[in-house]
């Protein structure tokens, strides 16, 4: 298939276009390389198969329209993934006309590009971070979530709503897919598990927030990558079940579905520290600080939906998963 991927230079994008193009399809790829983070580990990511022949890359912003026009009318995608946004829940208090030009402007330009170019499906990243001040857990799609936190997770629930009004008017399939805290090989620079390895790595002491009460559902890129793709090969249908009188917010009488992508194993951040500290052979000293703005206390995704549906959900453990980030981080970084 044609595929047109935004954010490959990011690190879900990044994975997500490798894999792609391993089963061979073309992937025209669009990233703005913007500094939120060290633009060269961006550029790492890339070169690991920007050469390849059936990958083309676009050097732009998603909220110039003129130029995401540019890559539906001259590579005509049949299916988009949309990775690319501004990303981070602590940085949307500090600058959030980023999260407006990035999350809000450039998907609907996306949204108006898969309109008017007869897209077969968009599946695009929304967030756990749309549960907000939830607090029944695990979190499922079929929960309201209508209490958002940070201009982050606004963001991210306004996808959903742009992205049914599309899937409602013209009848495009769209799948949401609410990430739960990826890690991995390649991972962002400003999310823990990287923050941590770059502490522990230099015998530093770490800050934990909420005193070390969190707890979080990590996700391994891996598991991220292939519930993406399972997704993309099973464009969204409208709901037979649908009642429009008992609405599920999960589903819809247009073909519009959104899924948790978790692992539905929670796992206290203290814990997550500790396998850390096990793969890199030092303890380091834990700073217990109270909880920070926007953050939430834990996240669990019920994946029964994405199960059901797709028949497919995250198994990686996370002991398995935080060895092979370590061994990525040792190599790539040289410690």
């Amino acid at each position: 298939m044609r595929i047109l991927v935004t954010g490959t230079a990011g690190f879900i994008g990044a994975a997500l276009a490798q894999r792609l193009l391993a089963r061979g399809d073309m992937v025209h790829g669009i990233d703005n390389h913007n500094d939120y983070y060290d633009p060269a580990l961006k550029e790492a990511r890339l070169a690991r198969f920007a050469g390849h022949p059936n990958y083309t890359h676009q050097r732009a912003d998603l909220a110039d329209a003129g130029a995401v026009n540019h890559a539906f009318t001259t590579f005509r995608p049949q299916r988009v993934v949309n990775l690319a946004a501004q990303a981070g829940v602590r940085h949307s208090l500090q600058n959030p006309q980023a999260y407006v030009s990035s999350n809000l402007v450039g998907f609907v330009n996306i949204l108006e590009g898969c309109r008017h170019s007869g897209v077969e499906h968009l599946v695009y990243a929304s967030s756990s971070s749309v549960y907000g001040a939830n607090r029944k857990l695990p979190f499922a799609v079929e929960d309201a979530v209508d209490h958002p936190v940070s201009l982050y997770a606004a963001s991210k629930k306004a996808n959903e709503l742009m992205a049914h009004t599309y899937s409602h008017l013209f009848d495009l399939p769209t799948t949401g897919l609410r990430f739960f805290t990826v890690y991995g090989p390649w991972g962002r620079p400003d999310m823990s598990p990287m923050l941590f390895a770059d502490r522990i790595s230099r015998g530093e002491p770490i800050d934990v927030f909420n005193f070390g009460h969190h707890s979080r559902d990590f996700t391994y890129i891996d598991d991220i990558v292939e519930g993406v793709i399972r997704t993309l090969d099973h464009p969204a249908e409208a709901d037979p079940a649908y009642n429009p009188e008992r609405p599920n917010p999960g589903t819809s009488n247009a073909p519009y579905r959104v899924y948790n992508l978790g692992n539905d194993q929670p796992v206290q951040l203290l814990r997550f520290i500790e396998l850390l500290e096990q793969n890199f052979g030092r303890s380091v000293e834990k700073r217990l600080l109270p909880m920070q703005p926007g953050d939430v206390p834990d996240t669990w995704a019920d994946v029964s939906a994405l199960r059901r549906d797709v028949g497919y959900a995250p198994n990686t453990s996370i002991e398995d998963g935080v060895a092979k980030f370590v061994v990525w981080y040792r190599e790539y970084f040289n410690r």
